[in-house]
């Protein structure tokens, strides 16, 4: 995070972007990941989690609390708490469901002048939004990020911290279609844990155990079926759901040595 700062002054270069990674080290594997890219290990049909998304939903209490603590960084245009949805004038007075970085569950409130402003967290799923920008809360980069049409930088709010998961490959036997697959948010905007793991068990058992191609073609495949087909009303799934939109970028990881197996 701190070179792309540099970059950003001496090569004039702007930008940012989510970073996940894998690293085998003595008989572990350690995944770590900063923004909403995803991780999974698929080992004898079972899926294992090895990450979860960064987003405005998952980290609300992390940047609430933030906000709480630093309010000029909201720049007198939003606050830190949440409502159900935007709050109107003519409701002032009234009570209304709120939660704050120390809530889970909601509770009313009497709205007040300050309650108009936007929320800080704003949005739900894939169409939350912090300060009405972006969508991802962990990342590296986005220096020059501001609200539009203001002088709110966004980047306080963004961490480049990754969470790491640490998995031990030797306690367990791993065959030669067990997998780590790391996807980009692409992937995983369309396509579910489980319909990952159809896909690579359908493609793995179609080649020998033996095939060193045969995880690149699982990773075609996903890449494949999640971007879909062209049609006359845009890209479309085999069920007629959208295509993803977005990057798609796969990366299928073999656990098990080769071999022959029944």
């Amino acid at each position: 995070d701190d070179q792309i700062e540099r970059e950003r002054a001496s090569q004039h270069l702007a930008g940012g972007c989510c970073a996940l990674a894998a690293v085998y080290l003595m008989g572990k594997f350690y995944v770590a990941n900063a923004g909403d890219s995803r991780a999974i290990i698929i080992r004898n049909g079972e899926i294992i989690p090895m990450s979860r998304e960064f987003t405005p939903e998952t980290e609300r209490q992390r940047l609430q609390f933030l906000a709480l603590l630093r309010p000029e960084l909201l720049g007198k245009e939003f606050t830190h708490l949440e409502f159900p949805r935007r709050i109107q004038p003519k409701e002032l007075g009234k009570k209304m469901l709120y939660r704050d970085q120390n809530m889970n569950g909601w509770a009313y409130k009497k709205i007040e002048e300050d309650d108009l402003k936007f929320p800080l967290i704003f949005g739900e799923g894939k169409k939350a939004r912090m300060m009405a920008t972006i969508g991802v809360t962990r990342g590296l980069g986005d220096h020059d990020l501001k609200v539009f049409s203001s002088n709110i930088h966004i980047k306080p709010f963004l961490s480049c911290f990754p969470e790491v998961r640490v998995y031990d490959l030797t306690q367990y036997e791993h065959c030669p279609d067990d997998v780590l697959v790391l996807g980009t948010d692409g992937l995983w905007d369309v396509t579910n844990d489980k319909e990952v793991a159809a896909v690579v068990m359908e493609v793995l058992t179609s080649y020998e155990p033996n095939d060193p191609c045969r995880y690149t073609m699982v990773a075609q495949e996903l890449v494949v079926r999640s971007r879909g087909v062209l049609k006359e009303r845009g890209w479309r799934l085999a069920n007629d759901r959208l295509g993803s939109g977005d990057d798609i970028s796969v990366f299928v990881i073999p656990l098990g040595g080769p071999g022959n197996y029944t």
